[in-house]
C-alpha cells in the first residue's frame, strides 16, 4: 500500500508536460552524466518493479494511497523474479534441479525462457518491457542459478538449497544497492548520513509495517525516466531507438520494445556498465538528472485498449498521478524537511502554468538536481526521499543483511567482502 509522509495539497491545474527543448539548467545540446553508467537507468527500473506493481489505478480518478493495491511486496526481496516460490510459480522453475534453478533457455541464455508465442516467463511482465530490461532481470535469473551450483550439494533437501540460494542473491543484491547504486544516485554522503545512528531516517517512519509513500514512488524514484538516452547502441553492431512510433508504411519499426527475441539484440555489457575493459568511443553514460526527456517518452506503445485513460506521454501520466494521488508539491516537500526551496526563479518556465510557487514534485526533483547537483545526482530534497525510503525498506524488512547480520560482507566478488554490478554480471556469466 502506499501513503503519504504530508498531507496533499490543492494543486493548480496542470499545464503541458514538463518536456523542453531549451532548458536552461544543463548546457544544450543536454549533455551525459560521467558520473553514472548509464546501464543503473535501467538497474533502477529493476528496482521500481521489485518494491510496486500498481496494475488496476486510473489515470481520471482521485485515489487513496493507503486503499491502492501493491501486487509487489514494500520490500527489496526480489519477489518481482522469485514469485510465489517453487510451488505456487513451478512455471518459473527446472524440473531438472528439482526447482531449486530457474528454468533459462539453454540454446538462448541472455534471454529470457519464453513459450510458444514468445511471452516471456517470469513473474512480472515488466521485466519484459524493453530488450534491455529482459536482459539485465535475464542476468538475476543467472545469477541464482550460478549460485545454486556454487553451493552445491551440501543440503539435505532441494527446498533447503533453493532457501540458502534465495537469501544470498536477496543479501548481494541488497548490498549492491546500498554500495554503489545509491551512492552514485544521492552520494556517499548522504547514505551514510542515514545508515549512522546519529543521522538516520528522519522523516521515513512508520509504526506497525512499512508503506510506500506516494512522494517516493510517484514522483522522486521516476527521476530515472530522465537519464534514457533516445538511442542505444546494445554491442558493435546493433544499435536501436528505445521506442519508435508504428506508422502504416512500418508498423512494426525495430526498436528496443519488449517482447521479441532477437539475436542482433544480445547486449554487451560493457557498453553499459563499468567493467574494467569498455570499448573506447561507446556511448557509456547515463544523461544527466534535469527536465529533459527523450522524445520517445512522448509516444509510449503502452497503451493498450484496456486502458484507454492512459496518455502516451510519459510525463502527462506522471502528472495526472500526482493529481490523482495527491502528491504534494516540491515546495511543501523542502518546507517540511526544512530545507530551502527552489527560486521561482529557478522555475521560471512554470510560472505560464501557476506552478513556480506549487510545482509538482516529480518536476521539482529533477529541476533540484539540474540546479544544486548539476544534473550529476539527485538534490537534497530528491535524494533524502529516494535513499531514506530504500534504506528504511531494508531496515524494516526482518530478513535483509541490514537487520539480520549488519556485519554480513559478500562472498562472490572478485575482491573479499567487496559486490558490484561488474560481480554480478561475471559471476553470472554475462561478463
Amino acid at each position: 500500500m502506499d501513503g503519504k509522509v504530508l498531507p496533499p495539497p490543492s494543486l493548480p491545474p496542470v499545464g503541458p508536460p514538463p518536456v523542453q527543448t531549451n532548458d536552461v539548467t544543463v548546457p544544450v545540446p543536454p549533455g551525459e552524466n560521467p558520473r553514472i553508467p548509464t546501464g543503473f537507468t535501467f538497474f533502477g527500473q529493476f528496482i521500481a518493479h521489485d518494491l510496486t506493481f500498481d496494475a488496476h489505478s486510473s489515470f481520471t480518478q482521485r485515489h487513496e494511497p493507503a486503499a491502492t493495491t501493491n501486487f509487489r511486496t514494500p520490500l527489496l526481496d526480489l519477489d518481482s523474479i522469485y514469485g510465489a516460490g517453487p510451488v505456487a510459480s513451478a512455471h518459473l522453475y527446472d524440473k531438472s534441479s528439482d526447482k531449486t534453478k530457474f528454468l533459462v533457455d539453454a540454446d538462448a541464455l541472455w534471454d529470457l525462457p519464453r513459450n510458444s508465442q514468445g511471452v516471456a516467463l517470469i513473474s512480472d511482465p515488466r521485466g519484459d518491457q524493453t530488450v534491455i530490461a529482459a536482459q539485465l532481470f535475464q542476468v538475476f535469473l543467472r545469477f541464482h542459478n550460478a549460485v545454486v551450483d556454487e553451493l552445491g550439494s551440501s543440503f539435505a533437501t532441494p527446498a533447503e538449497l533453493f532457501d540458502a540460494a534465495q537469501q544470498l542473491v536477496r543479501w548481494h543484491y541488497q548490498w549492491l544497492i546500498v554500495h554503489e547504486y545509491l551512492p552514485l544516485i544521492v552520494t556517499q554522503e548522504l547514505v551514510s548520513d542515514i545508515l549512522d545512528r546519529r543521522g538516520g531516517r528522519r522523516f521515513y517512519k512508520w509504526h506497525d509495517e512499512p508503506f510506500m509513500p506516494v512522494e517516493f514512488a510517484e514522483a522522486a524514484f521516476r527521476f530515472g525516466h530522465s537519464q534514457l538516452r533516445p538511442n542505444y547502441l546494445l554491442n558493435g553492431a546493433f544499435a536501436s531507438p528505445l521506442f519508435a512510433a508504428p506508422t502504416p508504411a512500418d508498423p512494426r519499426p525495430v526498436d528496443l520494445n519488449g517482447g521479441k527475441r532477437d539475436p542482433r539484440m544480445i547486449i554487451n555489457w560493457q557498453i553499459f556498465f563499468n567493467l574494467g575493459a569498455n570499448p573506447p568511443g561507446f556511448p557509456f553514460n547515463s544523461m544527466l538528472i534535469d527536465t529533459l526527456l527523450p522524445t520517445s517518452l512522448l509516444r509510449l506503445p503502452f497503451t493498450g485498449p484496456d486502458r484507454p485513460d492512459n496518455p502516451a506521454s510519459l510525463a502527462r501520466r506522471t502528472l495526472l498521478r500526482h493529481l490523482t494521488f495527491g502528491v504534494p508539491s516540491g515546495q511543501s516537500v523542502a518546507r517540511a524537511m526544512n530545507l530551502e526551496p527552489l527560486d521561482p526563479s529557478e522555475l521560471v518556465d512554470l510560472e505560464p502554468f501557476g506552478l513556480a510557487q506549487s510545482t509538482p514534485l516529480w518536476f521539482y526533483v529533477l529541476r533540484e538536481a539540474a540546479r544544486r547537483a548539476q544534473g550529476q545526482h539527485l538534490g537534497p530534497v530528491g535524494g533524502r526521499i529516494v535513499a531514506e525510503v530504500i534504506i528504511g525498506l531494508l531496515q524494516a524488512d526482518p530478513r535483509s543483511y541490514l537487520v539480520q547480520n549488519p556485519q554480513w560482507r559478500p562472498v562472490f566478488g572478485q575482491q573479499s567482502g567487496q559486490f558490484g554490478i561488474a560481480d554480478l554480471l561475471r559471476f553470472a556469466g554475462a561478463a
